[in-house]
């Protein structure tokens, strides 16, 4: 085995790893919501969030170290073309952690929230606006550029909702609509006609299957939880969104599993709660029919996510170390 030298090697985690949270905490969520229905224990969704939020605390406190020891290396990775929309996962995951804690204390989850979309706000106006002036890179238009100003905005609308903030969710709900409206265009021509995607970056069209389902998510948390028609036909384009994911398998599988395969995992767990929450509206039919199907594929999809990631852990491949220099000075450590 190689030996680390930690006055030379330091730990170095992106912050496309905060990816991991999306997808646990939400299958929390829709675990939570499936104890209203069925006789489940709460407490599995309940065990989901508190592992979520353990891993979200663990990254959070590399991730302000390495903004502490190693400025230069988060202002890189925020100036990156690709990895600065990654970025954004932190304000995310902190406002779903905000979600996470409503039940058991309103004061921390307003704490939360309030600082979760104050940096997600200041950092889309920095980012995205950033993009604005013409010099973004074709090739690096991928559905990353999503999770600024889509995925955030949508999960501060499901904050919104959670806290009894209707009005302001409906604001940020319209910001993520017609954001993901402005960019789907651009992304989806890039995905068509600039080349194919290198495999590093292919399990990032995992994040396509998110918006319609996360707007989903967000349309019932500020609408009281109906399952109306715009509900409905969100779903269905999420659902013709994961029919292609399935086509494109065998090609995102031509690289070995890693960190970035849980892009899948947060429109995943959308699925999973919006089939539940249609499921239920409905007494008989399509939405039934699917509900329970649907919950069990996106439980086994996560189940094999939290398995082959453990799998990484125990092999020495998910915690990488680089080089101290290559964080202190100008050589780009992914």
């Amino acid at each position: 085995m190689k030996t680390v030298d930690p006055q030379r090697n330091v730990l170095h985690l992106p912050a496309g790893y905060f990816g991991m949270v999306l997808g646990i905490i939400g299958m929390g969520f829709a675990w939570r919501y499936a104890s209203t229905l069925w006789a489940v224990p709460r407490a599995i969704g309940d065990g989901l969030v508190l592992l979520a939020m353990a891993i979200w605390s663990l990254l959070t406190l590399a991730f302000v170290l390495r903004l502490i020891r190693f400025p230069h290396s988060v202002l890189r990775e925020m100036r990156h073309p690709v990895a600065s929309s990654f970025v954004s996962l932190f304000p995310a995951t902190t406002m779903l952690v905000a979600i996470g804690v409503t039940p058991w204390t309103r004061t921390l989850a307003i704490l939360l929230f309030v600082f979760g979309v104050t940096l997600q706000l200041s950092y889309a106006a920095w980012q995205s606006a950033g993009l604005w002036r013409g010099s973004h890179p074709q090739e690096a238009t991928t559905p990353g550029l999503y999770l600024p100003t889509v995925a955030n905005n949508f999960i501060s609308a499901m904050a919104c909702g959670a806290l009894g903030f209707q009005d302001a969710g409906l604001v940020f709900l319209g910001a993520g609509i017609f954001s993901w409206i402005s960019l789907e265009p651009a992304i989806l021509h890039r995905l068509r006609s600039a080349g194919e995607l290198p495999a590093p970056l292919r399990t990032s069209l995992g994040i396509q299957l998110a918006p319609a389902l996360v707007a989903c998510n967000a349309w019932l948390a500020v609408n009281g939880g109906h399952a109306d028609v715009m509900a409905k036909m969100l779903f269905g384009y999420g659902l013709l969104q994961l029919l292609f994911m399935v086509r494109l398998l065998p090609w995102y599988m031509k690289q070995p599993f890693n960190a970035s395969f849980w892009s899948f995992s947060f429109g995943v767990s959308a699925l999973a709660s919006t089939g539940l929450h249609l499921g239920h509206d409905s007494s008989a039919g399509f939405f039934p029919a699917l509900a329970v199907p649907l919950f069990i594929f996106t439980n086994a999809i996560i189940v094999m996510l939290l398995l082959r990631t453990l799998q990484l852990l125990w092999r020495g491949q998910l915690l990488t170390r680089v080089e101290r220099h290559t964080l202190l000075h100008d050589k780009d450590p992914s």
